[in-house]
């Protein structure tokens, strides 16, 4: 998507999430529509060291080397590795440097200590504080190494690895960097390349100690994504897809694993197998490692604490490692879960976008949006208003059917009176309102009429309802995506008042006002009045783009309810009854 300027947020509330008032809504729409009229009728394994090994401290010198050029990056070959090595002297560098390397849309840097990346810049998107949208978390270096260090099981021969000062060469092509290190018996290279245009690139790992090859794997800790938004903890994932397994149902073949920092709080979860992908996620973007040659791989998920700023307060992080072998040769993608640009750089990545349950829903209902923004109106806002038209054009037959059963039921209307007027002035504890309920049960049974029939459209929509959340949830497109005075209709409105859910409130009062509510008991009718409160409060935070499709919906509902009104009247109301004279 093009570059997505986003407003800020108000970061230290701690409120409902999405999920949470989603579940809410169903659960009070599912009490008030379904069982109201019953009842009327081991342990973490400690962080490594962070300082440097002694005598490797050096008085840092900053050298910077921009990348100017913008051929294609050429693919690093894979030599095989060998049982046992000749010992290398020692490669050391004689003072920390900075390599930067400068994409159309990648701005990164690199330093030789330890061979580690310390900002990965994203040039197109920015976080919710407007800013060019920064990856990785610089202030939990102090805790954990940066990202791409190395993790072997001997922690010692670790922190040499990973503090060292490594020499560079810069490639040519000034798109990537080879980083070699020796202290004449731990011995490591790392190779990183770029693509100008591209977001895959290509990282090697080569280890061996005292000349025997040593597994390793490569670090991302820390954090991860953008460190601006609400929850970031819950919604930054290690993620790896195993092709083997059956996906969502048995529907697709395959199946995407996520794990957050809670989930791994007693301790590093480690699991090896012949993974598509594996690496790090959140919301919208991801860093994924990609191997070679269908590979077995090892993925290890940890948990750190970490700063998230400079003066900031430690919180939970999910860091990855991935390898497993002396020598590591992946490709590596790092940028958003367009589905569009993941279809393109390798279809496989298209599993990190987490459709859900719905997703046999949601997907449909997102590829139709994105096909009218890309074709016809050019705006996400206009794509939803269209396809909620749609979807209750489709819905009419079934709306004009429950109008048909509403009606019936009012035309009963004197004789379920009757009924109840038997059982007047009886609390809800008595035991004969068991009896009133049932009575009215069989009359709606012998008369042939479903007393829920009028709430079939609403059960329709609660699918629909979940499955346009996911979609304002995962896909990248909507994320500052604008309409009207919206910003952004992955979120909520930005306005100290928040405009859409106000309207909303105001139209499902319209509509509940023109739609019959026969049969219904006096004190169920006056809790339904607050129906559309409820809706308010509960829609008031969640994305723009839901409440837009809830409002539009509602807007249509109120003129499908005008025509079926004036093609089926109501039936006359019964005559009033007759006083008799001395009465």
């Amino acid at each position: 998507m093009a570059d997505n300027q986003l407003q800020p947020n108000k970061s230290g509330k701690k409120e409902l999430t999405m999920e949470q008032r989603l579940l809410l809504a169903f659960v009070l729409m599912g009490l008030v529509l379904f069982l109201t009229p019953y009842f009327y009728k081991p342990p973490p394994t400690p962080p490594k060291t962070t300082t440097p090994p002694a005598g490797q401290a050096a008085q840092s010198a900053q050298s910077t080397q921009s990348a100017t050029k913008t051929a294609a990056v050429p693919e690093a070959g894979k030599p095989a590795p060998q049982s046992a090595q000749a010992m290398p002297g020692q490669i050391v560098g004689t003072s920390e440097q900075q390599f930067e390397v400068d994409t159309d849309i990648y701005h990164i840097t690199l330093s030789n200590r330890g061979a580690t990346v310390r900002s990965w810049v994203l040039k197109k998107y920015h976080d919710h504080a407007g800013k060019p949208l920064e990856l990785l978390n610089p202030a939990g270096y102090s805790t954990v190494a940066p990202p791409f260090a190395l993790s072997l099981k001997d922690d010692k021969v670790a922190n040499v690895l990973n503090y060292g000062l490594y020499v560079a060469k810069p490639l040519a092509n000034g798109l990537g960097i080879e980083y070699e290190f020796s202290d004449g018996k731990n011995y490591a290279k790392k190779t990183f390349q770029f693509s100008q245009r591209g977001y895959l690139s290509q990282i090697s790992t080569d280890v061996t100690v005292n000349g025997v090859p040593t597994d390793n794997l490569i670090e991302w800790r820390g954090g991860f994504g953008d460190a601006t938004v609400l929850n970031r903890v819950a919604e930054q994932h290690a993620a790896y897809f195993d092709p083997h397994e059956s996906g969502m149902a048995g529907l697709t073949q395959g199946k995407l694993y996520n794990k957050d920092a809670k989930s791994v709080k007693d301790g590093p979860v480690t699991v090896t197998g012949d993974y598509s992908f594996a690496g790090l996620d959140d919301r919208f973007f991801a860093a994924v490692f990609l191997p070679k040659d269908n590979t077995q791989i090892k993925v290890e998920t940890i948990k750190d604490d970490v700063p998230p700023g400079p003066a900031g307060k430690d919180e939970m992080r999910v860091g990855v490692e991935v390898g497993g072998d002396s020598l590591n040769h992946f490709a590596l993608f790092v940028g958003p879960k367009d589905i569009d640009l993941l279809r393109r750089v390798d279809p496989k990545l298209q599993q990190l976008i987490d459709w859900g349950w719905f997703g046999v829903i949601a997907k449909p209902l997102f590829l139709a949006m994105h096909w009218l923004n890309d074709n016809f109106v050019h705006n996400y806002g206009w794509s939803i208003v269209l396809i909620t038209i749609a979807i209750n054009v489709v819905l009419l037959p079934l709306r004009v059917k429950s109008m048909k059963s509403q009606r019936k039921m009012q035309a009963l209307q004197p004789k379920l009176a009757a009924i109840n007027a038997k059982y007047k002035g009886l609390s809800m504890r008595d035991p004969k309102k068991a009896e009133q309920n049932q009575e009215v049960m069989d009359f709606y049974k012998k008369e042939g009429v479903n007393p829920m029939g009028g709430c079939l459209p609403m059960v329709v929509q609660l699918p629909l309802i979940y499955a346009l959340y996911k979609v304002f949830n995962v896909t990248i497109e909507m994320r500052g995506a604008h309409w009207l005075w919206i910003t952004d209709l992955s979120q909520p409105e930005q306005l100290p008042i928040h405009i859409l859910p106000l309207i909303m409130i105001v139209s499902q009062f319209v509509m509940q006002q023109m739609t019959p509510n026969p049969g219904m008991d006096p004190s169920q009718a006056k809790m339904m009045k607050f129906m559309p409160l409820m809706f308010g409060f509960l829609f008031y935070n969640f994305s723009s783009g839901l409440v837009l499709y809830w409002l539009t919906s509602n807007l249509v509902q109120i003129g499908q309810q005008w025509m079926v009104n004036r093609m089926m009247p109501a039936p006359p109301p019964p005559p009033a009854p007759v006083k008799k004279k001395g009465k």
